[in-house]
């Protein structure tokens, strides 16, 4: 079916007197359940089928979206889409890929992205969430559950090109979460925890995930705010890998080709200390990212982004290779309403030789931060403030948890002077260790 609806939208486009055009179709259901006090508060589920169509005419494009797939609808997203092209303006890097580009290999069975065991139903996924709560409440300390929820996902789509590409994926997804609460009045604190697989088999248990949530929001107990200056900072293995995504965005082909990026003249320059390489790897299987082609048909493979500290390629879709003259880094993702654009799949950072608490104890005295709140960062300069919360360290021990205080730096000084540990989770999309970062300003009391 998915299959056919792109046909018929690629011809429908070329009917209406575009010159390229690219069809997506995905067929996709949802179901979630969220229970609180012991019982169902809410349950969803939503299912169907939506298609995409993008047309290119003299270096202009445009691109139409909808959830009607009757013939005469998509000869009318057809000929919408051609006149709005029509009347874009024009863009000499926009295009397919040439026929030698384009991927020879389309099917990404040993990626494993679809769990082939028999969906969990609504039922199956209440008493997921149930016991989610049900363990965080056991947590001594935790005052109520805000939320337990459970969900299970699966996707398809299909996407075909009038320059011969067609391919498509399967993927299914399994979650559960929990958020809970401890204290009363304004010593109120929140914590979270979540998982998320593409095989059930994979999950950890509900049980460990409520307990997880439990603990983290008990330990937050008589939260106050630091103190005032400059300390070392730890970001936890939860938050860590948001520090990593300010430099993979500061390399997006879209920010360099704007000049709106604090990396834009970094290429072969040092950005990380010189043990550290941070790779794409789109082939792992088991991971909600992976795939064997990209948005626009071509082949995917590992590539170095930095490599011994040492910044190596951007991230390029086809457009922003042409106007940058490079050749495209496959890293090119879309929806259904929009034109291609770089993007990432799963991001491994090179680890350290020391645990989380190892660190701690080097660190002596400063900021262990577990969540961030808010951000105010420059892209052009790379100035850094967000709001932050966590535990103080003194004497190398985490000492109390604080609160409402603010964090700041510049990205470029602060990832040279990065320690990385050894804790980072294999099930992470990006997967990275806490951090230690030395001499970032803390404002608290």
């Amino acid at each position: 079916m998915l299959r056919d609806l792109t046909h018929a939208l690629l011809q429908a486009a070329r009917d209406e007197g575009a010159e390229e055009a690219e069809a997506m179709a995905i067929r996709a259901a949802a179901t979630g359940i969220d229970v609180r006090n012991g019982s169902l508060e809410h349950a969803e589920r939503a299912e169907g089928v939506e298609i995409g169509l993008r047309v290119l005419i003299s270096g202009r494009q445009a691109s139409v979206s909808g959830a009607d797939h009757r013939q005469d609808t998509i000869r009318t997203m057809a000929r919408r889409a051609v006149a709005m092209a029509r009347s874009a303006p024009v863009d000499d890097s926009l295009g397919l890929a040439d026929t030698d580009q384009l991927a020879t290999e389309t099917e990404g069975d040993y990626l494993q992205q679809f769990d082939t065991s028999e969906a969990p139903d609504p039922a199956a996924l209440e008493d997921r969430a149930l016991r989610a709560e049900a363990a965080a409440l056991s947590v001594d300390g935790v005052r109520t559950v805000e939320s337990a929820n459970a969900s299970y996902s699966h996707r398809e789509s299909w996407l075909a090109m009038s320059n011969g590409f067609e391919g498509g994926h399967r993927r299914s997804q399994h979650a559960t979460s929990c958020t809970a609460i401890s204290g009363s009045g304004p010593g109120m604190e929140r914590d979270h925890a979540g998982e998320g697989r593409i095989w059930a088999e994979d999950m950890p248990s509900a049980e460990e995930i409520g307990q997880l949530a439990g603990e983290r929001a008990v330990a937050r107990s008589g939260a106050h705010r630091p103190p005032t200056g400059a300390f070392p900072i730890i970001y936890d293995e939860r938050i860590s890998s948001g520090l990593i995504g300010h430099l993979l965005s500061a390399v997006n082909g879209t920010a360099i080709v704007r000049g709106a990026s604090w990396l834009r003249d970094a290429m072969d320059m040092q950005v990380l200390p010189e043990s550290i390489t941070v790779q794409e790897n789109p082939h792992l299987p088991r991971m909600s990212s992976s795939r064997v082609f990209d948005a626009e048909g071509l082949p995917t493979k590992p590539r170095d982004i930095v490599r011994d500290g040492l910044l190596t390629s951007w991230t390029l879709d086809l457009a922003t290779a042409r106007k940058l003259g490079l050749e495209s880094t496959a890293s090119a993702v879309r929806g259904l309403g929009g034109p291609p654009a770089p993007g990432l799949s799963n991001i491994r950072m090179t680890e350290g030789d020391h645990s989380r608490d190892e660190l701690i104890a080097d660190m002596g005295r400063g900021l262990l931060v577990t969540s961030l709140i808010g951000s105010s960062i420059n892209p052009t300069t790379g100035d850094y403030s967000r709001g932050a919360a966590g535990f103080w360290v003194e004497n190398g021990k985490i000492s109390y948890p604080v609160n409402e205080c603010t964090i700041a730096g510049n990205l470029r000084d602060m990832l040279m002077r990065l320690t990385p540990a050894n804790d980072a989770r294999d099930w992470r999309a990006v997967r990275v260790p806490s951090l230690l970062v030395e001499g970032m300003t803390v404002a608290g009391a």
